[in-house]
């Protein structure tokens, strides 16, 4: 049996470091990106019936570790997985906390072979339709800033088929990410309930693009 009082503990203790380590970030994955897949998530296990606990602790680690944000990948799960050792955290679920981290991000499209847990699948979708809407368009636009993108250049066309390597470097522009990522996500969410999320989401990015181009041309 878990020990609740003590689950609340690791979590609070969770927010703190993780509003310590993403607290300062520019680049769209900051301390509010992660209190926003936290809800998520949360409202997705409800709904799906999982458990709430990975759900919301996995949530809160998921960018401390992530690769764009550390000296590299290998580099950031050793500091998550060495913080999680030093809370007690029952083996199993540090197992299974350190494989969703590991195993969620988009990584330019790369299908992962790795079978997450329906919690995984859950954050997973979570962080995926923070990708989405009024606030995916916000951050593909600061992390464009942030990269040295620009917002849209006509003679250049969507990537396909790019390594991590590729898919990370500062080419491209804010209105190609669209179509690299952002407009792939609806067709990939896990869960009937983040499915349902991403249809408004998607439709309003679709939106956007569409006023963004008439503005553009200057036809509207």
């Amino acid at each position: 049996m878990r020990n609740k009082n003590k689950e609340e503990k690791i979590l609070q203790a969770a927010e703190a470091y993780a509003k310590e380590q993403l607290g300062n970030d520019v680049s769209g994955h900051d301390f509010w990106h992660v209190k926003r897949v936290v809800n998520l998530a949360l409202q997705i296990a409800e709904e799906e019936k999982a458990d709430t606990f990975i759900c919301h602790l996995a949530a809160l680690l998921h960018d401390v570790a992530d690769g764009k944000l550390n000296s590299s990948e290998e580099a950031g799960l050793a500091k998550v997985e060495h913080w999680l050792l030093q809370k007690e955290l029952e083996p199993a679920d540090c197992q299974e906390i350190m494989a969703i981290i590991s195993h969620i991000s988009f990584k330019g499209g790369q299908v992962s072979n790795f079978p997450l847990s329906a919690e995984g699948k859950i954050v997973q979708d979570a962080d995926r339709l923070d990708a989405l809407g009024a606030i995916g368009i916000a951050r593909a636009m600061v992390y464009s800033g942030a990269k040295g993108r620009p917002i849209y250049d006509p003679n250049l066309s969507p990537r396909e088929n790019m390594t991590l390597e590729e898919y990370r470097s500062t080419e491209g522009t804010a209105i190609m990410h669209f179509y690299e990522k952002l407009l792939t996500l609806k067709d990939k969410m896990n869960t009937e309930t983040a499915k349902k999320l991403a249809e408004n989401r998607h439709a309003f990015m679709e939106s956007y693009l569409e006023q963004f181009y008439a503005e553009w041309e200057g036809k509207r």
